[in-house]
């Protein structure tokens, strides 16, 4: 009879200890951070569908606009550019890294702008079906980076702050000791200064 006894403590002391566990914070960190992998792969995919969208774009605008070279070689570079820096999910923690990227991306979103203000010179191209399709999927990709760039600095300031409140702290000081705070998106530099419109 103390055996069944026995067993059924050691049961109930299993099963306390797994229900203190499971309500303790234990799982927060490693689900965080991979949420914010998750969301930093879908910022990746929204560059990487605007990198391939580029190449269409280029070559509609090159034949109407083939004295404008010099914009499309400057949007040819930046993509290439762009799209050389990649940063895995194990480099998030490097502000620096993040920072390359970033600028790389901020280049090629500046020479796209350009390349868009040409086709105001160009009313044919203006009228055009596919440049119009182009530019069309193009804004909306860009509105996808806004979006996916927001749930990663949302989800990576939730992953920064378990790090650092109670209990989260208590795991990452024993438990998760490899998990470092992740780097977040900052604003380029004069993106407080509005455009200058001349006419």
């Amino acid at each position: 009879m103390s055996n069944i006894a026995a067993r059924f403590r050691s049961f109930f002391a299993v099963l306390a200890l797994s229900a203190a566990l499971a309500g303790c914070g234990y799982n927060n960190i490693p689900t965080l951070e991979e949420s914010a992998k998750a969301k930093w792969a879908d910022v990746q995919n929204n560059y990487q569908r605007r990198a391939d969208l580029i190449p269409n774009l280029v070559a509609t605008v090159q034949g109407y606009a083939k004295q404008e070279a010099d914009v499309l070689k400057g949007v040819t570079e930046a993509r290439a550019k762009a799209t050389s820096i990649r940063i895995d999910a194990s480099q998030l923690t490097d502000p620096e890294k993040l920072k390359q990227f970033t600028d790389a991306q901020n280049q090629l979103s500046g020479a796209l702008g350009r390349l868009i203000a040409v086709s105001e010179n160009y009313p044919d191209l203006k009228s055009n079906q596919n440049f119009l399709a182009l530019q069309s999927q193009l804004e909306g990709t860009e509105n996808r980076i806004v979006v996916a760039r927001r749930d990663y600095i949302e989800s990576v300031r939730a992953f920064n702050t378990e790090l650092k409140t109670f209990p989260g702290v208590l795991w990452a000081s024993t438990f998760f000791r490899s998990s470092k705070p992740m780097a977040e998106f900052a604003a380029n530099e004069g993106a407080q200064t509005p455009p200058q419109v001349k006419f």
